[in-house]
């Protein structure tokens, strides 16, 4: 450990800590310590029986002025403390469902058209994957949940976007009008 002790007029300080008066009976008898060549207990304890440097500066001439303190950057590291979107807590489906969910799935896709992937995140906790063509209607999209899962059949429920959080009123639009292509939708009960 390197250490550093500046000697003043009016006292002395290690490592630019605060100053540390002659008169005091430890700081005399650290001194001594530091005169006989010996490492003084304090700095002892405070490396736990390893090495010490001890660095002098003789300062002698001057009073003992408070150095200023040097700007160190924050080296931390940041906490997000909320979350701009809702967050939906789920049970993670296996691939293997996933797969399953489309290729079960109830909804005609014409390969000739454009299409999309929509993942659909269920009041229940889980979720759906399903390709649609993009003139598939948000109507479709319901249907599908119902088909997948019959017991929403007698539900009441919304689909709404996540980013930015928009409820789709206006289920005959298509998914390109309606902007959701390759989105998540979230089902939210009534």
């Amino acid at each position: 450990v390197q250490i550093l002790l500046k000697l003043w007029r009016n006292g002395f300080s290690l490592d630019d800590g605060e100053l540390r008066s002659y008169s005091d009976p430890i700081n005399a008898q650290f001194l001594e310590s530091v005169k006989r060549g010996e490492i003084p207990l304090e700095l002892q304890r405070l490396v736990h029986g390893g090495q010490v440097n001890l660095d002098m500066e003789d300062h002698q001439e001057q009073e003992y002025v408070k150095p200023r303190l040097r700007f160190k950057a924050f080296s931390g590291e940041g906490q997000k403390l909320g979350s701009l979107t809702p967050e939906i807590v789920s049970t993670p489906s296996s691939p293997e469902e996933e797969d399953k969910s489309i290729l079960n799935a109830p909804v005609l896709i014409d390969d000739s058209m454009p299409a999309t992937k929509i993942q659909i995140r269920l009041a229940d906790g889980s979720r759906l994957i399903q390709r649609f063509n993009q003139t598939h209607r948000i109507k479709h999209i319901r249907d599908f949940i119902i088909q997948s899962r019959p017991a929403f059949a007698t539900t009441d429920f919304v689909l709404v976007t996540t980013f930015p959080n928009k409820e789709l009123t206006d289920e005959s639009l298509t998914l390109q009008e309606a902007d959701i292509l390759n989105t998540v939708i979230l089902q939210q009960l009534k």
